[in-house]
């Protein structure tokens, strides 16, 4: 090395020793406002204002007053700004990586702190990084093809880092102690290096770092507290399902042992003394869910105290027992005080199956007879098939006996219900009559992955002592020649017995996901959530505001449909086409019209509901079937209106009324009176129509046209909306009025024509166009009642 060279050297190592005593450590903004984590932002503004001006130099001549006032001061920043104090509380980093100083003041810190990352200048190579990063690398084809399917049967741990991110240099002591304890509890570690896995980073969803991340099921949950040792082992528990571990004691024990029927698993009960199960223990139910059902109980709890008596439990060390068929009995025990993961999986392993387990779906076929792959690896499945579906039946438990004392490694024996398995058995059967009843017993070896099987029945199967001395004798020649499987058959696959619970896990699943999302959007920045929110407030404005309108609104009078356009010569007409035209809704198939008598006054009229209109045509009993006829043909084009009600109005049981209702409102309308024979002034209300609006008490008028033959072109709605104290108009020669004294074919006639304009009058009630006669109230149920 030349001398300037050197010289250079050292005048740059001794800047760094120099400029090292006069860097300080990271202050904590809350211990110097003397706040809690979880102050609110008026309490630390107030507490802000008076240290501030408590420790101001220009009013505290302590010496130290400056630097306190730069600490003060730079943690009000810190804590103010909802950035600043979420970046402190997850890393522990201020706005920059180095100690704060007051060399605004020309004041130094005494005090030195050596970070040793950071000499890791982010200008190294792949092969230079962090050799405990390196060791858990992941790469996108590694965590598609390995990572994926293994979080089915443990969680990982991901760190999301890159070689310019200096907050990562805060979170690495306690990322490398926490890795080190959840490595031998069998959890995953995988780091991920933005700058080489931009791809990998984007797939996870993280686009920050420092970031953590958990991996369970293939689904991905990000870690949103502080970095701490207990918050991440917090974060891997959570990560779990909560239904894995069952609380076992003295009550429920025995249903818990029992299931192992219905269940088709061995059951495990961990006994130990703390109150919470233990993490390593919840780590293997998850490894082993598919094979195993757990239970843990508590040793210091005197609910537990028979069930620790029955079993013979020790309490200076964990226990853990596994059941199979015999719940009086466990099929094995180990019992340490440093329980390691290697040997409770050696324990799950060798404790999977039942000694007889149901054959319940094809992924259990699979593991229970695997195909052969080898001359000295062949494995024999003893298969019993039955249509005896009862738990403890004599044959079943004979042949659950003999599979007990079996100690050849080779042979595993298991049983099919005949009705749930039917192919499969057919094909096993189909030397003998497959309806028959008969439990048979079959020994089988698969060949390959697609289906082929050697096979060969043994005997049928009752559980006597010559069907095991048979079965027994069968086992023995096959042990030395494996030829004497001489029949062979495809079998099919399986059906999945408990494809029903399939709902509940699918109900179970939707719970986690649910809690998933509410805990992503609790802990997002409110500032990414802000179109969400926006959205969600909006709908529910919108729908809000829907509601009240419709519960207050008058359909009748709010929502007026606009009147259409017509010409003269189509108004003078007005005929039911053109009424019936019009854009209205949907109608019926029918016109309901019910009699208003004093059982239906009150529920058409009196109580009838805001913006519905009751339409009361008055007749007699001489034109009542002519009337309703002609009535339900001009009003079935309006039936499809959720408003409109038809009644009809009886006027020689109900006349009372009807003149008590027009004296009511006499000061508003006049109606014409007939003259009758003696020369005395008669009013005839038949063919008049009542627009009767229960709620605001008002009603609209149809006086009907007395004769087919008037030509003067007089609609009778402008005859409603006229004050009509003026004489009918005569015919068309002028000659006066006709009398009442008509023959019945004419009068018969003249009562068809009393309706021919109603069309156009429910066009222009519809419309809100007619003239509206308000009463003080509704004629009592007195005048109601049947005149006599």
């Amino acid at each position: 090395m030349s001398p300037p060279l050197a010289a250079m050297v050292v005048v740059v190592f001794s800047v760094l020793l120099a400029g090292s005593t006069h860097a300080g450590p990271e202050m904590d903004p809350y211990k110097i406002l003397g706040v809690s984590m979880g102050a609110s932002q008026a309490e630390i503004k107030k507490v802000y204002k008076r240290l501030a001006k408590e420790w101001h130099p220009d009013k505290n001549k302590d010496p130290a007053a400056e630097d306190m006032f730069i600490k003060i001061t730079k943690s009000y920043e810190i804590l103010s700004s909802e950035d600043k104090r979420a970046n402190y509380d997850r890393y522990g980093q201020t706005d920059d990586t180095q100690a704060y100083s007051s060399s605004r003041y020309g004041h130094r810190q005494d005090s030195f702190y050596f970070d040793e990352s950071f000499f890791n200048f982010p200008f190294n190579t792949k092969n230079q990084r962090d050799f405990t990063d390196s060791k858990y690398t992941l790469q996108f084809n590694q965590y598609v093809g390995e990572v994926v399917p293994d979080s089915y049967r443990r969680p990982y741990l991901i760190k999301i880092t890159s070689d310019w991110c200096f907050s990562c240099i805060h979170i690495e002591p306690v990322w490398k102690e926490v890795v080190q304890e959840m490595e031998t509890l069998g959890i995953g570690i995988g780091v991920v290096d933005v700058g080489y896995e931009r791809r990998l980073a984007n797939h996870l969803g993280a686009h920050r770092t420092p970031s953590i991340l958990g991996v369970i099921s293939g689904k991905v949950t990000f870690f949103h507290y502080a970095v701490a040792k207990e918050h991440l082992r917090q974060f891997v528990e959570d990560l779990l399902p909560q239904r894995l571990v069952e609380r076992i004691t003295d009550k429920n024990q025995q249903q818990f042992l029992n299931s192992w029927h219905s269940l088709n698993k061995p059951h495990v009960l961990l006994f130990d003394q703390v109150p919470v199960v233990p993490l390593l223990y919840k780590l293997a139910a998850f490894a082993y869910k598919d094979y195993l059902q757990f239970g843990y109980v508590d040793q210091g709890l005197a609910e537990t105290a028979e069930l620790q008596k029955r079993f013979n439990i020790n309490t200076y060390a964990p226990t853990m027992l596994v059941f199979k068929e015999n719940t009086d009995k466990p099929a094995d025990i180990i019992q340490a005080k440093g329980m390691k993961k290697q040997i409770i999986d050696e324990f799950m392993s060798n404790n999977k199956f039942l000694l007889a387990p149901r054959l319940v779906n094809q992924k259990l076929f699979d593991e229970l007879c695997p195909v052969k792959q080898f001359h000295r690896r062949r494995k024999y499945c003893v298969l019993l098939i039955t249509a005896d579906e009862e738990t403890f039946s004599f044959g079943k438990q004979e042949f659950l006996s003999f599979a007990s004392t079996n100690t050849r490694e080779v042979v595993r024996f298991a049983y099919v219900y005949q009705r749930l398995q039917q192919p499969l058995c057919d094909i096993l059967m189909h030397s003998e009559d497959s309806s028959q009843s008969t439990a048979q017993v079959v020994i089988l070896e698969r060949r390959n992955a697609a289906g082929k099987a050697m096979f060969k029945p043994v005997t049928a199967w009752n559980g006597s002592e010559e069907e095991k001395l048979r079965l027994l004798e069968e086992l023995e020649r096959l042990q030395k020649d494996p030829s004497i499987l001489i029949q062979d058959a495809m079998l099919p696959e399986l059906n999945n017995e408990f494809a029903s619970m399939f709902v509940v896990r699918w109900i179970y699943a939707s719970y986690d996901y649910l809690t998933e999302v509410i805990d992503d959007i609790l802990h997002n920045n409110w500032r990414e959530m802000m179109p969400l929110l926006s959205l969600i407030f909006s709908a529910l404005f919108i729908l809000f505001g829907t509601v009240v309108i419709q519960a207050f609104s008058d359909s009748s009078d709010d929502k007026q449909m606009k009147p259409k356009a017509k010409d003269g010569a189509k108004a003078e007409n007005g005929s039911s086409e053109t009424s019936s035209s019009s854009s209205r809704p949907p109608k019926k198939n029918f016109v309901e019209v019910t009699e208003l008598t004093d059982i239906t006054y009150v529920s058409n009229l009196v109580k009838l509901r805001p913006g519905h209109i009751n339409i009361v045509l008055v007749l007699t009993d001489a034109s009542k079937n002519i009337l309703l006829s002609k009535f339900a043909k001009e009003v079935y084009s309006f039936t499809g209106s959720q408003t409109l009600h038809f009644s009809f109005l009886n006027l020689d049981k109900h006349g009372e009324w009807m003149s008590t209702l027009l004296e009511y409102a006499q000061s508003a309308m006049h109606v014409e009176a007939d003259e009758d024979e003696s020369g005395s002034r008669k009013t005839d209300h038949t063919g008049f129509v009542l627009a009767l609006n229960g709620y605001k008490k008002y009603l609209c008028l149809f006086k009907p046209v007395y004769t087919g033959e008037d030509l003067d072109g007089k609609s009778s709605e402008d005859e409603a909306g006229a004050s009509v104290g003026k004489p009918r108009p005569g015919s068309r020669d002028g000659h006066p009025p006709r009398k009442s004294s008509r023959s019945r074919s004419t009068s018969t006639l003249q009562i068809h024509h009393k309706l021919d304009r109603l069309g156009l009058w429910m066009e222009r009630l519809m419309e809100g166009t007619l003239p509206r006669y308000y009463v003080p109230e509704w004629p009592g149920l007195d005048t109601i009642t049947a005149s006599k």
